[in-house]
């Protein structure tokens, strides 16, 4: 806990240190970005063999420099599992907040755009059973993230920004035969719709 109140303190005396020293461009600083896709997991976790999962983002932007900015937003991924240690047709979902920083600069006059992003999430793992009740929960902790993609103007103050994510999540949780290690690590491919203020 105290790693992390110190990355937010970081972070958020850069932001206004920067911001103040760019305080002649206010023109766009804000963004709110909605993505969706798939999930292609890298690992199972346990003896449970995870499918391809769906889920969806929301995330605030905020730039602080030309090219660089920060960001911070919440998402939900759903993985199927037909068997695992927990039982038939348990579902796996990873809930939680994300955060980080992105790299957007011009590929010349194209009007497109390449995307960095490198961060974290403060998550937890939920598996239901097939009646929706939650059997078991890591709690939040955190995990780590990396990303790129396009950006594609849509208009003067929308994009289309598909991107391709790497995330990695590590919790424990408690059964009635012991404590266990959940490893939750994909691909996760992306549709977004990136609205500028």
């Amino acid at each position: 806990m105290k790693t992390i109140t110190t990355l937010f303190t970081t972070l958020l005396t850069v932001i206004l240190t920067v911001s103040v020293a760019q305080s002649q461009d206010t023109t766009n600083r804000f963004s709110f970005e909605l993505n969706s896709g798939i999930s292609l997991p890298t690992t199972d976790i346990g003896d449970a063999e995870l499918g391809t999962g769906v889920g969806f983002e929301g995330i605030f932007h905020y730039r602080i420099l030309q090219h660089t900015g920060v960001y911070l937003g919440w998402g939900w991924k759903h993985f199927p599992s037909e068997s695992s240690f927990a039982g038939e047709d348990i579902e796996f979902e990873e809930t939680g907040y994300i955060y980080g920083v992105q790299f957007k600069h011009p590929f010349g006059k194209s009007g497109l755009s390449y995307i960095l992003r490198a961060g974290g999430n403060w998550s937890h793992l939920e598996l239901e059973n097939s009646d929706g009740d939650i059997t078991y929960d890591t709690k939040h902790g955190a995990g780590w993230q990396v990303s790129g993609g396009v950006d594609i103007p849509l208009g003067r103050k929308w994009s289309l920004t598909p991107t391709i994510k790497y995330s990695s999540l590590n919790r424990d949780y408690k059964t009635e035969t012991g404590n266990f290690s959940a490893d939750l690590n994909y691909v996760a491919i992306n549709i977004g719709f990136f609205k500028k203020f």
